[in-house]
């Protein structure tokens, strides 16, 4: 790939709750499937600010305790997606945007294999980013 190449490249939080359940939003476009807070990065934006920014436009909240966790190449797409371990702030609901339809709260094993990896190296991070393809 050449340096005026294009790609996809996006910023994902991974949102557990107290009882190791990861949140996941159903989409309003595209193949209507779940999947975690986040989205593509914007020209001029850092991961982080991207990251701040989708998750403040999908569930109205701002992210807490945010660590860069992996970054993961999806070549069905040829994207690039950086994932975040965060927490939500306990006393505020979340408020969806119109991109998404509802949420939920999902055990680990219930997830797709690829969002289960990804999802098992954000808890599991020990200060090493993890990087893989798939």
């Amino acid at each position: 790939m050449a340096y005026h190449d294009t790609y996809r490249f996006g910023a994902h939080a991974g949102i557990l709750n107290s009882v190791g359940h990861m949140l996941l939003l159903k989409r309003t476009y595209g193949n209507k499937g779940w999947s975690t807070p986040g989205g593509s990065v914007e020209p001029g934006e850092t991961i982080h600010e991207a990251l701040y920014r989708e998750c403040r436009e999908e569930l109205g909240l701002e992210v807490q305790s945010v660590t860069l966790t992996g970054f993961y190449y999806h070549s069905v797409n040829n994207s690039q997606v950086a994932m975040f371990r965060c927490s939500l702030p306990e006393s505020e609901e979340i408020r969806l945007s119109h991109e998404h339809s509802d949420y939920n709260w999902f055990p680990v094993d219930e997830l797709g294999e690829i969002q289960q990896v990804r999802v098992r190296d954000a808890i599991e991070f020990r200060g090493e980013v993890i990087s893989r393809s798939f």
